[in-house]
């Protein structure tokens, strides 16, 4: 049994069948890559694991409990966290205003805007926020205006922000989307450390095959919101039905 357990799931946009009897199991402290061509419903997918969509078949059980039918805040409660494909920080306030957002909000359970400078005099909030700013290589762009950063350190912000929450399962929606490659490789590094140190389990969908085989212990292939294959890395590169989904090819 894995920690998030996903049994025939399908889900219907009108005359769209976006996803198909879909089933995977995302092993405890692995990484598990969703792959698949354009349109292949990874996502739709995703959006059901975080309370976005509910399905209208199957079920999504994290770490024995059914994620179906509740809020993302319910669902971020359980220990899921998500990052987008664009980054979702505050571009008009500092790198540690942001850091601090998420720390505030996993102790007091809400959060209010107007309260942002208020953090500034707490000191167990400016603590942690600091903490995870060093961690994650950002401690000297604290004061930094967040929508200045490159992409990558957006992207590097995001994620701290979710580590502060004290996730067991973080979601990566194309983490690497629109990064340079020097960033891009900043990123994996930076998701291996992650992955290496903290007690945590990763889920991501990406496009850059580069970024997928240097992170997944395991591999789903979607097409047309259907399951191919699931495997380890090192059988899917030339699994004839990933190739056929992929690049046309007809199995022999």
């Amino acid at each position: 049994m894995g920690i998030l357990e996903v049994k025939n799931v399908g889900k219907r946009f009108g005359g769209l069948q976006a996803l198909n009897n879909v089933e995977l199991s995302v092993k405890e402290n692995s990484c598990h890559a969703i792959i698949g061509p354009n349109g292949a419903g990874k996502s739709t997918l995703l959006n059901v694991f975080v309370g976005k969509l509910i399905p209208d078949t199957g079920s999504v059980m994290f770490d024995g409990q059914s994620v179906l039918g509740r809020t993302p805040y319910e669902i971020n409660q359980m220990g899921i966290s998500r990052v987008f494909q664009t980054p979702e920080i505050f571009g008009d306030l500092s790198v540690m205003e942001n850091m601090m957002i998420p720390v505030f909000a996993k102790r007091d359970g809400s959060f209010r805007m107007h309260a942002v400078q208020g953090m500034m005099g707490d000191k167990d909030i400016v603590e942690k926020a600091e903490t995870m700013l060093e961690e994650m290589g950002l401690a000297e762009k604290r004061g930094m205006q967040a929508s200045s950063m490159s992409r990558g350190d957006k992207r590097r912000l995001e994620i701290a922000m979710c580590l502060s929450q004290d996730p067991r399962l973080l979601l990566l929606d194309e983490p690497t989307a629109g990064m340079a490659r020097a960033d891009t490789n900043n990123t994996i590094d930076l998701l291996k450390q992650i992955k290496e140190e903290r007690d945590i389990t990763i889920a991501i969908i990406e496009h850059d095959m580069h970024v997928v085989f240097s992170l997944a212990d395991r591999i789903t292939v979607l097409a047309q919101g259907t399951p191919l294959v699931e495997d380890h890395p090192e059988n899917i590169k030339g699994h004839p039905k990933v190739r056929e989904a992929y690049l046309g090819e007809t199995a022999d």
